[in-house]
């Protein structure tokens, strides 16, 4: 029997890959590196012969390899580094594919742009290769991303670089609506691109969702996926994953933390940070400047910055997602000339996906939030990186600029720092970050805050986002950790909520004032500016047992003089006094006294009683010892707590008579109602409840308009019940109504 020839040709294939994976583990068991060394220092190996053999026949060293071609690699993957125009290897691949081939833990730290990705999916391909995995084998490997975006986009390069073999890949992300979908293949799929929420909700639902063969698990951006955001997932994933398994995490700015090791289970890893002994931490080719802006200036810069530069392709990075929507917004309402666009963690997942690759495609100007800080590459360079908002520390920062100036290409980036947060540059120059400090040229500075102000008049909708924008910017500095650079109490609040255009500013409620090592209470005070005032505000201080500083004044929209007290006390509740409280802004300047010497509470009427003096608790004479209440020196709360005593009283008793009242003229009302209907069924006649129900129907009866009139039913002679009509009847006395009650019953009964 002759095989057909699709059948020898398979066979063949399989024979040669057999042969290809026995050649390829007996050149990486020859050629292992040394635990602990690093690839980058070894010698180049010798040009080799057919798969990395030697003249004498001996395999060749890929420890020191420039290029892909001399490292122990399947011909499925090189033919797909070659069409992926991939050829030489860069820093961090040198270093760590040697090792990763080997199946040893890896911690990869290097650049931004500097080929992190490849120096993962290659490992994760060759690996699964040489055991022969298949679609029936389930789940051999895991990469998690702490965004969906960067997902997508390794995704990308698994399908770029794997497309000659046979392994099947899923990228599994959140903000789309093929759940079902997805959980009827995920337990096919050999390859996992998945956020971390996502996984876990595969784990949680999917049935029959096994990882206990996995191979690889691969975290990219490691020390963001450790961080305290996605620290309940990643612990739940791991605590479901085989312990046996190889683990690579790379990052530009990885973790050394041994509890973030010690939850991945880590066994002698290799630590390879390539540019550690560099002199800069951001890419050479990267020019980065900063200069001071006040925080009410910073969209007037940002304004006249777009305006010089409409040709280029610029990344602008905000703090909030409120942030990111009502710059965009407003400025794309202004039209400065260029498109914009908006990228922020709250909007749905095509729409963001879309947006990037837009943005991708032609210049223009992209507002995101830190969603877009992250391992992103985009297809054409990036020209300027701007941050408008400082980032929360100089990891942060240099994944931000990392955007530009990736691989060989060159970038710009500029940051704006308000006068509170100069420490940044210290911190920043302090990690290697060749950062250039500038001064604003203030001549071309274009002011936006008024047409701003225009906008908020004309829509409504916008002057809802600038105040979310408002409150959530600050926010945000109040929850950040480094209070050396972060001080709200340093902030201009009032000249920032002006330079967003809203009239007044926004209430902020979870401000609160901080000492070092005090607990600090605010409150605010009704105080007029008369010695009657300064009178009440001594007792106050002198009766209240605890420190009062000097009051700071305050204005609120009605212009209505305040002043604020705030207490503080130390660790032994020891009173201290603090002058420096901050103010809201002075909306008017005219002030309005209130003399609060005056009792509160106290409605005065001249009547015929206080003329005669029969009633002296209203009488003007009266009233003139309270308005010299505040002057007293003492103040007698025996006296007060008797009159709160006696007017609970008179008002406990008012309101019972006033609820019997009500009872009893409820009660009249619905027997005058009874009454009627009986006359009006009596003058037409009806008075056995044998009357047609049409006639009732007809006329409405005069009653509640509220509530519908009661029918009530009535024997009939022959026993059955029936229907009766309603009753209506005109004012009649009581003993009428009495009469004509004990009738109704009578008939109801008989």
């Amino acid at each position: 029997m002759v095989r057909p020839k699709t059948s020898k040709l398979k066979l063949q294939n399989r024979l040669s890959e057999v042969n290809e994976i026995e050649l390829l583990n007996s050149w990486i068991d020859s050629g292992k590196p040394d635990s602990g060394t690093n690839p980058l220092s070894q010698p180049h190996p010798p040009e080799k012969g057919r798969i990395g053999r030697l003249p004498d026949g001996s395999f060749s060293p890929y420890s020191g390899a420039e290029k892909f071609t001399q490292l122990p690699l399947s011909k499925k993957t090189k033919d797909g580094l070659t069409q992926a125009k991939y050829s030489k290897m860069t820093d961090i691949q040198r270093a760590s594919l040697p090792h990763s081939l080997c199946g040893r833990d890896i911690l990869g730290a290097a650049k931004t742009g500097s080929g992190k990705t490849l120096a993962f999916v290659i490992p994760v391909l060759e690996k699964l290769y040489r055991d022969r995995w298949g679609p029936e084998d389930g789940v051999g490997c895991i990469i998690m991303s702490p965004t969906r975006e960067l997902a997508g986009q390794l995704f990308e390069v698994f399908k770029s670089v794997g497309r000659h073999h046979g392994f099947s890949a899923g990228l599994l992300i959140g903000g789309r609506k093929d759940v079902d979908t997805e959980k009827e293949r995920v337990n096919e799929l050999n390859i996992l691109v998945c956020t971390p929420g996502r996984l876990l909700q595969h784990m949680d639902e999917t049935p029959n969702f096994d990882c206990s063969q996995l191979q690889v698990l691969v975290l990219d951006e490691a020390d963001r996926i450790l961080d305290v955001g996605f620290k309940k997932d990643v612990n739940a994933i791991i605590s479901q994953l085989p312990k046996k398994r190889q683990t690579l995490l790379f990052s530009a700015t990885q973790t050394k933390s041994v509890q973030d090791l010690a939850r991945l289970s880590l066994k002698d890893p290799e630590y390879l940070s390539v540019h550690e002994e560099s002199e800069t931490a951001t890419p050479n080719r990267l020019q980065q400047t900063a200069l001071i802006v006040p925080l009410d200036q910073k969209l007037d810069m940002l304004w006249s910055f777009l305006k010089a530069h409409l040709g280029s392709r610029i990344l602008v990075f905000l703090s909030s997602c409120k942030q990111v929507k009502f710059v965009f917004e407003a400025f794309k309402k202004l039209r400065p000339g260029i498109p914009l666009k908006c990228l922020h963690g709250r909007m749905k997942q095509e729409r963001r996906m879309g947006i990037y690759a837009q943005f991708c495609e032609k210049n223009s100007v992209l507002f995101s939030t830190d969603v877009a800080s992250r391992g992103l590459d985009f297809n054409k360079a990036v020209d300027w990186v701007v941050q408008v908002d400082c980032p929360e520390d100089v990891a942060s920062y240099i994944h931000r600029v990392g955007r530009t100036a990736r691989y060989l290409s060159g970038g710009r980036s500029i940051l704006f720092l308000a006068p509170s947060e100069t420490k940044m540059l210290e911190k920043l120059q302090e990690k290697k970050i060749p950062i250039r400090f500038i001064k604003a040229n203030t001549k071309r500075l274009q002011p936006v805050s008024g047409l701003l102000k225009a906008l908020l008049v004309k829509y409504s909708d916008l002057q809802y986002l600038a105040q979310r924008s408002f409150v959530t910017y600050l926010r945000s500095i109040h929850k950040q950790r480094d209070k050396e650079i972060f001080d709200v109490a340093k902030l201009p609040i009032d000249e920032f909520s002006a330079s967003l255009g809203l009239p007044m500013t926004p209430k902020v409620r979870f401000l609160k004032i901080k000492v070092k090592d005090k607990k600090v209470s605010e409150e605010l005070t009704l105080v007029p500016e008369s010695n009657a005032a300064e009178n009440r505000f001594k007792l106050l201080k002198e009766t209240s047992g605890t420190g009062i500083s000097d009051e700071a004044e305050l204005h609120t929209e009605g212009g209505l003089s305040l002043k604020m007290v705030t207490r503080h006390f130390g660790k032994d509740n020891t009173p201290d006094i603090r002058d420096d409280v901050p103010a809201t802004r002075v909306l008017k300047n005219k002030k309005l006294k209130i003399n609060v010497g005056r009792p509160a509470g106290r409605h005065v009427v001249f009547d015929d009683d206080d003329v005669d003096g029969s009633d002296t608790s209203t009488s003007p004479t009266k009233l003139a010892n309270a308005q010299t209440w505040s002057d007293s020196s003492k103040l007698d709360k025996d006296i007060v707590n008797q009159r709160y005593t006696k007017l609970r009283e008179e008002v406990t008793g008012v309101d019972e008579e006033d609820k019997a009242s009500y009872r009893q003229h409820l009660r009249e009302k619905r027997i005058k109602q009874k009454m009627k209907l009986k006359r009006r069924r009596d003058e037409k006649g009806e008075g056995e409840g044998e009357g047609d129900l049409s006639g009732s129907d007809k006329e409405a009866p005069t009653g509640r308009v509220s509530k519908k009139s009661k029918i009530y039913l009535h024997d009939s002679e022959d026993g059955e019940m029936r229907q009766g009509t309603r009753m209506s009847t005109d004012s009649i006395t009581l003993a009428e109504q009495e009469e004509m009650a004990l009738k109704l019953l009578s008939s109801m009964h008989s």
